[in-house]
């Protein structure tokens, strides 16, 4: 599969850096001390922002303070933090103008968590504080499209999450989805999906980026695309 585009628009967890272990424990611990359904939690929070989540679960008058609380407990919890496969290689090979990232996480986490996976930290990211609406809503994917300078519809979305690739497609972006922490059939709503980026190679073309996939790879395939 071959697609030619301006930019890629990232996810940051589950999708360039393997948080999940960290994201689960954080949030079991902040579920315990609230008597919150832990399993009821963990099945909605993937891919939304903290705030969104946090407001399913409680009033209005006390999601404030319980959004601070669990970035610190995410803050201080960094060990278990990697690298996606892939990632490591890929990123340094974009130029800085035509990569971001569009993540639900806080700013201060997400720049935290990229230098613990040794990634780094895009020009443009586009954080949970940065729009008024989280994923699935596309506002972040537009955000980043602009202040990056180009169309959305000549980006490529990359994500891990139902609720990121909804996002995706709604700003009008390809959109690639990564099997990192769904199963594929979660993920069919892509345009297509991988285990991994180690699929994925990107390199710079004549009027933007050209972006390669490993065909004997690809799990999923839903827009015609030049072999």
């Amino acid at each position: 599969m071959r697609l030619e585009i301006e930019a890629v628009l990232f996810d940051i967890d589950g999708t360039l850096v393997d948080s999940t272990p960290v994201v689960e424990r954080t949030w079991r611990t902040w579920a315990s001390r609230r008597d919150v359904n832990v399993a009821e939690l963990l099945s909605v929070s993937h891919g939304r922002r903290t705030e969104d989540t946090v407001s399913l679960f409680l009033p209005a008058a006390d999601q404030a303070a319980a959004v601070a609380e669990l970035e610190q407990l995410e803050l201080a919890d960094l060990d278990d933090v990697i690298a996606l496969p892939g990632s490591g290689a890929l990123l340094p090979q974009l130029p800085s103008d035509r990569w971001a990232a569009v993540t639900s996480g806080s700013q201060q986490l997400m720049r935290a968590r990229l230098a613990a996976a040794g990634l780094p930290v895009p020009d443009v990211l586009i954080a949970a504080e940065d729009v008024s609406a989280g994923k699935p809503d596309p506002e972040g994917y537009l955000k980043a499209a602009a202040a990056l300078g180009v169309e959305v519809q000549r980006c490529l979305v990359i994500e891990d999450a139902p609720a990121g690739i909804r996002a995706g497609r709604a700003a009008g972006a390809w959109t690639l989805a990564v099997a990192t922490s769904h199963q594929v059939a979660d993920l069919e709503s892509a345009d297509a999906v991988v285990d991994d980026l180690t699929a994925v190679s990107i390199k710079p073309g004549d009027s933007g980026l050209v972006v390669t996939i490993d065909h004997s790879r690809l799990r999923d395939l839903r827009r015609g695309h030049s072999a």
